[in-house]
C-alpha cells in the first residue's frame, strides 16, 4: 500500500475562511461567458494546452521511478504534488491519476486558490470506454455521455482534494451543498439521509491547509468520504449511499458546469492519452 501523501507547496493568503467559496462555480470565473466565439475558442485552446502540459507531467511521473519507488505529479498552479498510483480504503486495487486541477475563487479581480484536486481511476476503466477510443481531448471534454459512462462503470474512482488554505468545516460543507443540491431535482428520504451524513463529517471541524479530503466512488450508489490532516487516510469517515447524491458530487467536478475547469480539461487530456 502506498502511504506517501500529496504535498501542498507554496504560500497563500489568509483571508477570512468564512468568505472562501468552495463549491458552486463563480460566474466571474466562467471562461466562455460573455466572450466572442473567437475568444471562446482561444480560451478553450489555452485550457486544453495547459491541461496537456499537466498530463504530460502526470504521464512522466507515472513512468519514471522516484525516491522510495513513489511517483508524484504536480498540479502546476498550486504546486500540490499528487502521488500515483494510490491504494485507498475500500479499493480492491490501486487507482491511477488521470488529471489534476484547482479551485479558485475570484474576489473582485484577484483570484484566490482554495484547493487542488486530482482524479484517480481504476486502470481497467479503459475497457469500459471503447466507444471513445481515438477521440481527441476536445471531443471528450464536450461529451456529456462520457462522464455518465465513467460514473456508471462498476470500478473505483476517487477524487483527492488538497486544501491550500485554512477553511472551517461548515464553510466547506455549505459551499459544497450549494453546488450539490441544485443538481438533485427532488430529494428522497435516502438522499436527505445521505446529505445529513455528509454534512456531519464537516460540522465543527477545522480544515487546515494541507488537509486531504477523498471522495471515493466504489460504485454508482456508494461513496466513501475520508478526511485526513496527517497523510493518506487509513479508513473512511463515512459511507454515502444515494445514487442521486453520489452522481451530483461527481457532476460538480466533471459535469457541464464544473467548479474546476482546469481539472476537467486535464482529465479529458488524460483520458484521450489512455484511449489512443
Amino acid at each position: 500500500m502506498c502511504v506517501s501523501p500529496a504535498i501542498p507547496s507554496g504560500s497563500c493568503s489568509h483571508s477570512n475562511p468564512s468568505n472562501i467559496f468552495l463549491g458552486r462555480r463563480d460566474s466571474v470565473s466562467t471562461p466562455n461567458q460573455s466572450r466572442s466565439p473567437k475568444k471562446r475558442h482561444q480560451s478553450f485552446s489555452l485550457s486544453l494546452g495547459r491541461a496537456y502540459t499537466n498530463f504530460t507531467a502526470i504521464a512522466a511521473a507515472a513512468s519514471s521511478p522516484s525516491v522510495g519507488s513513489e511517483s508524484y505529479a504536480e498540479e502546476p498552479v498550486t504546486g500540490v504534488k499528487f502521488q500515483t498510483p494510490l491504494t485507498l480504503p475500500g479499493c480492491l486495487t490501486s487507482v491511477s491519476l488521470v488529471g489534476t486541477g484547482y479551485r479558485e475563487k475570484v474576489f473582485a479581480i484577484i483570484g484566490v486558490k482554495v484547493y487542488a484536486a486530482g482524479l484517480y481511476v481504476n486502470p481497467s476503466i479503459s475497457s469500459k470506454l471503447n466507444a471513445w477510443k481515438g477521440k481527441s481531448a476536445a471531443d471528450i471534454l464536450e461529451d456529456r455521455s462520457l462522464v455518465n459512462s465513467i460514473f456508471q462503470a462498476p470500478l473505483e474512482k476517487s477524487l483527492q482534494i488538497v486544501l491550500v488554505r485554512d477553511v472551517d468545516g461548515k464553510t466547506f460543507w455549505d459551499a459544497l451543498d450549494d453546488a450539490v443540491s441544485p443538481r438533485i431535482k427532488s430529494l428522497t428520504p435516502v438522499d436527505q439521509s445521505a446529505l445529513s451524513t455528509f454534512r456531519n463529517i464537516f460540522q465543527g471541524r477545522s480544515l487546515k491547509k494541507g488537509t486531504f479530503i477523498f471522495l471515493t466512488w466504489l460504485d454508482s450508489s456508494k461513496m466513501l468520504v475520508s478526511v485526513s490532516s496527517d497523510g493518506l487516510p487509513s479508513g473512511a469517515d463515512a459511507t454515502i449511499e444515494s445514487e442521486n447524491v453520489t452522481f451530483a458530487l461527481f457532476d460538480v467536478f466533471l459535469g457541464d458546469a464544473s467548479v474546476s475547469p482546469s481539472l476537467k480539461a486535464s482529465v479529458a487530456n488524460g483520458l484521450a492519452a489512455i484511449l489512443n
